[in-house]
């Protein structure tokens, strides 16, 4: 029986082949739905929060506004949503899904089914999966900080 080398015993390599190969799975379903991964990111918050603001949603993703409003400004032009200055706060600027965003949603719906399919696990794998990758980044987000 052969020993995994020294690389593959490395958690830190172990998530960043994990997040390589879903990223390829996710590549040609979202490319359906004329969607990037970051792209998607934004819009499963929208479908949640529709409205919220840029600062939200670049917390929530933990991206700084260089990286989030390219994102948002494509995401404009291809329709799906559109930002807007608050009324009672012109430096809050919250961001909304059109229709044609919203009704993206129930093609993306399929998604997170699609997925778990392609890795083989079952909801409660990829649930338990989920809880111990968030509790990991709690953690070693804490200790930086």
């Amino acid at each position: 029986m052969s020993e995994r080398s020294i690389l593959k015993r490395q958690v830190c390599f172990s998530l960043y082949a994990a997040s390589r190969a879903a990223t390829a799975v996710y590549r040609p379903l979202l490319q359906e739905l004329g969607l990037t991964y970051p792209q998607y990111l934004v819009m499963l918050l929208l479908w949640e929060r529709d409205g919220a603001s840029v600062r939200e949603l670049g917390e929530e993703l933990q991206l700084d506004s260089g990286t989030l409003s390219p994102l948002l400004k494509r995401l404009e032009s291809a329709g799906l949503l559109e930002r807007r200055r608050a009324p009672d706060d012109e430096r809050r600027v919250a961001v909304h899904l059109t229709a044609r965003g919203a009704a993206l949603r129930e093609q993306a719906a399929r998604v997170p089914a699609q997925i778990a399919a392609a890795a083989g696990l079952t909801r409660a794998e990829v649930e338990q999966l989920n809880s111990t990758l968030a509790r990991y980044t709690d953690a070693l987000q804490a200790h930086v900080k």
